[in-house]
């Protein structure tokens, strides 16, 4: 324990050496949860856990708040990139079906995560927000397993557009969400009119704000010839949102999500700029998970035991069956009605960033619950997940053997769907 609480010591005595450390050692392990067939994002977590106050001390307890507003920037960046894939032409070609089955698997997982949790006595404010944190997927593992085994088929179709209009979803769910869990908490009473108004008031300013500065972004943009200068401005915009929506009390990921989404729809070339700063992002999202995993407390875990278990369980039911309803209802074959909720079981940073924000809204003792449970869940998620996709994908006959054309031919299709999100989430 000596010589742990020694390289405790020399490590934490400067804020960067810190730092430099943690990507050191999420890079270290990054390296070696490839070398086990594992998504990044489950090496980072673990890297964290190993650097953080409960082992080696590298991050102490006392410079967890000092990293804040990276945790705050990589957010933003998750939630910049989420929009910029919400192109209008992209949903008119994918069809209702495609709305009505993301609709669906999201809201009915939010519903059977909350009605469980409330039913075995949780208190309102963790039930809500995991409920909540439920729907949201790990849109960049998906994408992942469908292109390193080259799935094609039905199943495949629905499951891409799917994943990536699933956050965009989740996080206005989640907006509503944290709202009423606030107000569940507050020592004044709370009428009824505030309890819809202010919720909705959140959301609809954080999309208003996030869409002028993307018209401003867009049109800024022109004024610049060289990536650089582009990809500075982009930075630019989601630091000022970013702030803007601390400084307010808006969504930072909603706000954020409309700056990219209006940049998508407006900004002829808005996917060479996401390309860019997706290259741009790495160590900020590395750090983004490396922190999130140093801020898991040990102490928590052994009260969460039970909470997790559940969140895990009904968490599945509801992608599995929500998704099952919503196919059924628009009549889809039967491969997606069985497997697609299977593949959707995968979770991770967008997840991770809204149990942040909950550590920040509620009270302590529910905050650090509800962070416990979801960096927990989302160990088992992204150890498991990846493997029921590749599982469901596989009993719906769509991952074909290698060294096959349609291999080649699948590769081929889902390479540049795969580049543009794979960046979101680290994994």
């Amino acid at each position: 324990m000596k010589f742990f609480d020694f390289i405790g010591t020399f490590f934490s005595a400067d804020i960067l050496l810190s730092l430099g450390t943690a990507i050191a050692v999420g890079l270290i392990f990054n390296r070696i949860v490839k070398k086990l067939g594992l998504p990044n994002v489950t090496g980072y977590l673990v890297a964290g856990v190993l650097i953080g106050p409960s082992v080696l001390q590298i991050i102490p307890a006392d410079f967890i708040p000092k990293l804040t507003i990276l945790v705050n920037v990589a957010l933003g960046f998750i939630a910049f990139s989420i929009g910029g894939e919400f192109r209008l032409s992209k949903i008119k070609k994918i069809g209702k079906s495609v709305l009505i089955i993301t609709f669906c698997q999201a809201l009915f997982t939010t519903l059977v995560v909350d009605v469980g949790l409330l039913a075995f006595g949780f208190p309102v404010a963790v039930a809500i927000s995991l409920g909540a944190i439920a729907a949201a997927t790990a849109p960049a593992a998906t994408l992942m397993v469908v292109r390193q085994y080259s799935a094609k088929g039905p199943v495949t179709s629905m499951l891409l557009p799917v994943v990536a209009l699933d956050d965009a979803i989740g996080l206005m769910v989640f907006s509503v969400s944290v709202s009423i869990a606030k107000m569940s908490i507050a020592t004044e009473a709370v009428s009824v009119f505030e309890m819809i108004f202010d919720p909705i008031a959140e959301i609809v300013l954080s999309l208003v704000i996030g869409a002028v500065i993307g018209v401003v972004l867009t049109f800024g943009l022109g004024f610049f010839s060289s990536r650089s200068n582009r990809l500075t401005s982009i930075i630019c915009a989601v630091f000022i949102g970013t702030s803007i929506a601390s400084v307010f009390g808006l969504s930072s990921l909603l706000l954020c999500m409309s700056i990219g989404a209006v940049m998508a729809n407006f900004y002829g070339e808005s996917e060479k700029m996401l390309d860019v700063t997706e290259h741009w992002t790495p160590v900020v999202l590395l750090l983004f998970f490396v922190i999130s995993g140093a801020e898991l407390d040990f102490a928590v875990l052994p009260t969460v035991g039970v909470l997790g278990v559940l969140y895990i369980v009904l968490r599945s039911a509801g992608k599995y069956f929500g998704a099952r309803i919503g196919a059924t209802a628009v009549k889809e074959e039967k491969n997606i009605r069985k497997y697609l909720g299977v593949a959707l079981l995968p979770q991770a940073g967008v997840a991770i960033g809204m149990s942040q924000i909950v550590v920040e809204a509620l009270p302590t003792e529910y905050g650090e619950k509800i962070r416990a449970v979801v960096l927990c869940a989302t160990l088992v998620y992204e150890l498991v997940g990846p493997l029921l996709t590749k599982f469901a994908l596989t009993k719906a006959g769509e991952i074909v053997k290698k060294g096959t054309d349609t291999q080649a031919s699948a590769g081929t299709e889902l390479a540049g769907q795969t580049e543009n999100i794979s960046g979101i989430s680290g994994n």
